[in-house]
């Protein structure tokens, strides 16, 4: 069955009269993962993000410019020092404020390509009781930049400590060069395994309510909201970073896993499929996959990278079939039990 094009109209899900703007047919999952292989469709898979304007390339980019210009050296971190450590912070907020910030103006501020390409019809919520300050944005800001950057660089402060006093296994680009580029392709998987794991986890009843519901509130999402979480749910979400402790790494895979973790949310929660700057010209921002989790909340708790929502019976494609299962799943989820008379 094709992962783009519905087979059968009655698959089509009423519901996407809902959506302001949906994409079209199946929503897509790695095609390295299907079998037979598909050579052509797995290279436009890879191509399409690391070889043009994606949230993987720019959290790339970024990663070579802070570690060639900004990071101290190792050396620099055998010991905890203002300094470094202070640096290190910087390098958390600045591109986060500076990418959500930007992504907002255009979207949500000067709505610069209007509703084109909008999941959701809806503004940002204002003046909401559920939300910190009785505002979406001002909510969602704080979580990010007040506990993620937070829980985020205390976490990165170990690792690179750990790294400078040979702790922990460290590897350098002139000895390994071959391994050096196999972790950094790999870094996107291993962070679609850790989050599908934990994030599955969060969604525990028991849990769900004290700390995941923080980001659930977000479920037409913005570009503040990507990991607009709680302290709890944060001091989770950044173990991913934990792996750097075991696996031979190198202070830059690291800075790629830190920007891929953090920023790529930005875009994967702007609420629009494709940021369009000028008439003509595109690149991908919102994901579906993702977007489909925020509207019916227990189905596709990892990425598309790795299929895991597919093996493990909650991928959402689209599908009429797949609303119903979705819903179902968070009423036995939350089915309570009649209590003996």
């Amino acid at each position: 069955m094709s992962d783009t094009a519905f087979d059968d109209d009655t698959l089509t899900d009423p519901e996407d009269a809902k959506w302001h703007h949906r994409p079209q047919g199946r929503v897509p999952l790695n095609p390295l993962f299907r079998w037979p292989p598909r050579p052509a469709a797995i290279w436009r898979w890879y191509r399409g993000a690391w070889l043009q304007i994606t949230s993987v390339s720019i959290a790339f980019l970024i990663a070579v410019l802070a570690y060639a210009v900004f990071l101290p050296p190792l050396e620099a971190m055998v010991t905890f020092q203002f300094g470094w450590m202070f640096t290190v912070w910087l390098l958390n907020m600045v591109p986060q404020t500076v990418i959500a910030g930007t992504l907002h103006w255009w979207l949500y501020m000067r709505k610069g390509q209007g509703m084109a390409t909008k999941f959701e019809a809806r503004d940002l919520a204002r003046d909401n009781a559920l939300f910190t300050f009785r505002n979406q944005v001002w909510d969602n800001i704080w979580w990010t930049l007040g506990s993620a950057m937070t829980v985020a660089t205390v976490y990165q402060w170990g690792i690179f400590w750990a790294m400078a006093n040979g702790y922990v296994p460290t590897v350098t680009w002139a000895n390994s060069p071959v391994w050096c580029l196999i972790w950094m392709a790999f870094i996107p998987m291993w962070s679609g395994l850790h989050f599908y794991w934990v994030h599955r986890l969060e969604h525990h009843p028991k849990l769900y309510r004290h700390e995941h519901a923080v980001h659930h509130r977000n479920i037409n999402v913005g570009p503040w909201s990507g990991i607009s979480n709680h302290w709890y749910e944060n001091a989770l979400y950044f173990t991913t970073y934990f792996i750097h402790l075991i696996v031979p790494s190198h202070p830059l895979h690291l800075m790629f896993h830190i920007y891929f973790q953090q920023t790529t949310p930005i875009f994967s929660h702007a609420g629009f499929e494709r940021i369009i700057p000028n008439e003509g010209q595109s690149a991908k921002a919102g994901d579906f996959f993702h977007q489909l989790h925020h509207r019916y909340f227990e189905c596709n708790y990892g990425t598309s990278e790795i299929p895991f929502d597919r093996w493990f019976g909650t991928y959402h494609d689209g599908t009429a079939v797949s609303t119903k299962d979705a819903r179902q799943r968070k009423k036995n989820m939350y089915r309570t039990k009649a209590k003996p008379q």
